[in-house]
C-alpha cells in the first residue's frame, strides 16, 4: 500500500528536478553495487592466498585500531565538551572554537609531523640531548607503530565528538542537568548516570563518524606500517596489479561497515534520549575558581598545543627551510589543479543537493525517505571502497563504449574515460555527496515551503522558484555546504591517490609523495596550503555559528 501510494506520488510530482534526482541516486549507488557484485565472481590464485595468509591479519589490526581510536577520541571529545558546556574558566571562549582546529590538520598530515618531531634527529629528542644533556631511550618516543597511529587518531578527530556533544549538552540538557544539582549531585554523579546516557546519541554519531575517518584513511596506517583493510587494498592493486582481490578486499570491509550499522542499530533498540522540552533554554555554567580553573585550562591549552599548535608550527619552521624548492611552476600547477576539481566536484554535488533536498521536501512518503539515504550513503562508506567500485565502473563503461571508440579510430577497447580526471570527479561526488546535501536540507527545513507555494500559485515553475525565491533564502547555508564539500575535497587521500590520471597531482598526493620519499619538509609547504584552506573553512563555520545562536 506504502509502494503504491509512493509511486503514485512519484507519477504527480515527475519533472526534471524528479528526474535529475534519481538519477543522482543511481550514479552514486553504482559504484557500491559494483562491489557487492563482484563476491559473486569465482576467486583469482591471488584471494586465495590473501584469504588463507592474510585477510585475518587485516582485520585484526583494523578492528583493532578502530576500538582503541574511539576509545581515546571519545574520551578526550567527551571530557571537553563535558568541561566547555558546563563551567566557565579562564579561555573558555578561546577554547571554545580552538578546539575545532585540530580538523584542519589531516591526520596522515600530523603523522609526518609527529614522526619526525620524535625521531632521534627531531626537536624534542635533540633538544632534551642538547639543552638538558639527557638522552632518553628512544622506544619512549617511537611512533611510527600501532600506538602511534591512535595518538595520532585521537588528537586530530576528537573534534567531531567534541562539536556534536557539546551542543547537545548545551541546548538539550539543561533542565536535567539543573534538576540534578538541586537534588545535591555531585558533578561526577552528574556527568556519569545523567549526561552519558541522555548525550548517548550525539556521542554515538560523533564516534561513527571517527570509525568511517580511522576506516577510510590509508595515509597514517601506511606510513606507520599497520596492514589494515585499506592499506591492503593499495597493496593490492599496485603492488599485484590485481584488481579482482582488491575489489574482494572492498567488499569485506563493506561488509565490517554494513555491520558495524547494524551492531549500533541492536544496541540501540527501542531507547530514546531526546531533551526536546529543554532545547530553547541555555545551560547556567559553574564558574570555576583557584586550582580547579587552572587545571581545566591547562588541560584543554594542552590538547590545544598537542593537537593543532605545536605540529603547525613546526610545519611554518620547515616551510622556511625548503619554500625555496617546493614553491616552483611545477607546484603552482597542481595546486591549480586541486582548486579547479575540488571546485568541479563541490559544483556538481551542490546542484545535486539542492535538487534532492528541493524534491524530498515537497513530496512526503516513503520514497522521498529513502532517496535522501541513498544520496548520502557514500560518506559512510570508506574511500578505498568507493575507488575500487568508481574504477570498476568505468572499466565497464570503457568496454561498453569499446565499439564507439574502435569508429573514432582510438584502438581496441582503450582506457578513455577511466584514465581521465572525469573519473576522479565522480568519485568525489559519491563520497562527499552527503556534506552538501545535508546544507541543503538545513537551508530547505528554515525556509519550509510557504513560499514556495505562493510563487508556485503565482505560476512560476520549481526552476524559476528557486531562482528567484528560495536561493536568496538558502544561500547562506549552501555558502557552508560549499565550504565544507570543498576543504574535504582538498585534504582527500586515498580517492586522488588510486584514482587520478598519469602525471596529475594534487596537494594530498604531492604531500604524501614527498613524505614518503623522507622529504618531510619539503612537504610541509604543500601541508600548510591544505591546513590553511581548512582554517578558514573552521573561521568561517564558527562566524556563522555565532550570527545563528545571536
Amino acid at each position: 500500500m506504502r509502494l503504491t501510494t509512493a509511486l503514485r506520488g512519484i507519477r504527480q510530482y515527475a519533472n526534471g528536478w524528479l528526474y535529475a534526482s534519481l538519477l543522482g541516486a543511481a550514479a552514486i549507488l553504482l559504484p557500491v553495487l559494483t562491489i557487492l557484485i563482484s563476491l559473486f565472481h569465482s576467486p583469482n590464485e591471488n584471494w586465495v592466498h590473501i584469504k588463507q595468509f592474510m585477510l585475518r591479519d587485516y582485520v585484526f589490526q583494523s578492528v583493532w585500531l578502530v576500538l582503541c581510536s574511539s576509545f581515546f577520541t571519545l574520551f578526550i571529545g567527551v571530557l571537553l565538551a563535558w568541561l566547555i558546556a558546563v563551567y566557565d574558566f579562564p579561555l573558555k571562549r578561546f577554547y571554545r572554537w580552538a578546539l575545532v582546529l585540530p580538523l584542519a590538520v589531516p591526520p596522515y598530515i600530523a603523522a609526518y609531523t609527529y614522526s619526525t618531531m620524535t625521531s632521534y634527529t627531531g626537536f624534542i629528542q635533540t633538544t632534551l640531548r642538547g639543552a638538558f644533556g639527557w638522552t632518553p631511550d628512544p622506544k619512549w618516543f617511537g611512533v611510527m607503530s600501532m600506538r602511534g597511529a591512535v595518538f595520532v587518531f585521537a588528537l586530530f578527530l576528537f573534534p567531531y565528538v567534541y562539536m556534536i556533544a557539546r551542543s547537545f549538552l548545551e541546548r538539550q540538557s539543561s533542565s536535567y542537568i539543573e534538576n540534578a544539582r538541586l537534588l545535591g549531585r555531585s558533578p561526577a554523579a552528574i556527568f556519569f548516570r545523567i549526561v552519558l546516557p541522555i548525550a548517548r546519541p550525539a556521542i554515538v554519531g560523533g564516534g561513527i563518524l571517527v570509525v568511517f575517518e580511522v576506516l577510510s584513511d590509508y595515509g597514517v596506517a601506511s606510513y606507520f606500517g599497520i596492514q589494515t583493510i585499506s592499506v591492503a587494498i593499495f597493496q593490492t592493486w599496485f603492488g599485484m596489479y590485481d584488481v579482482d582481490s582488491a575489489i574482494r578486499l572492498a567488499a569485506w570491509l563493506m561488509a565490517g561497515v554494513i555491520g558495524l550499522f547494524v551492531f549500533e542499530r541492536l544496541l540501540r533498540g527501542r531507547r530514546r534520549y531526546a531533551a526536546t522540552t529543554s532545547k530553547s533554554r541555555p545551560l547556567s555554567v559553574i564558574k570555576l575558581l583557584g586550582m580547579r580553573a587552572a587545571i581545566a585550562c591547562m588541560f584543554c591549552g594542552f590538547i590545544f598545543c598537542c593537537s593543532f599548535l605545536i605540529p603547525f608550527l613546526q610545519l611554518v619552521v620547515w616551510a622556511t627551510w625548503s619554500y625555496r624548492d617546493v614553491l616552483t611552476p611545477a607546484f603552482y600547477e597542481l595546486t591549480g589543479n586541486t582548486v579547479q576539481i575540488a571546485l568541479l566536484a563541490t559544483a556538481i554535488i551542490m546542484v545535486m543537493s539542492v535538487i534532492t533536498a528541493n524534491v524530498c521536501r515537497l513530496q512526503v512518503n516513503t520514497f522521498t525517505y529513502v532517496l535522501p539515504r541513498l544520496v548520502t550513503a557514500g560518506y559512510s562508506v570508506p574511500g578505498a571502497i568507493i575507488a575500487i567500485g568508481v574504477l570498476a565502473l568505468f572499466i565497464g563503461l570503457d568496454h561498453l563504449l569499446a565499439p564507439l571508440y574502435a569508429r573514432m579510430s582510438l584502438g581496441e577497447a582503450p582506457l578513455v574515460l577511466s584514465m581521465s580526471v572525469v573519473m576522479l570527479v565522480a568519485a568525489y561526488v559519491v563520497r562527499f555527496m552527503a556534506t552538501g546535501y545535508n546544507a541543503a536540507e538545513s537551508g530547505y527545513e528554515k525556509i519550509g515551503t510557504k513560499y514556495t507555494d505562493a510563487s508556485r500559485l503565482l505560476g512560476l515553475g520549481m526552476t524559476r522558484t528557486f531562482l528567484r525565491v528560495e536561493l536568496p533564502l538558502i544561500k547562506g547555508a549552501l555558502l557552508s555546504g560549499l565550504i565544507l564539500t570543498f576543504v574535504e575535497i582538498v585534504k582527500e587521500l586515498p580517492l586522488a591517490l588510486l584514482l587520478r590520471p598519469f602525471n596529475y597531482e594534487t596537494l594530498a598526493t604531492k604531500t604524501y609523495q614527498y613524505a614518503s620519499d623522507e622529504r618531510i619538509y619539503e612537504a610541509a609547504v604543500p601541508s600548510l596550503f591544505i591546513i590553511g584552506v581548512s582554517m578558514i573553512s573552521v573561521l568561517i563555520f564558527h562566524h556563522l555559528g555565532k550570527k545563528l545562536e545571536s
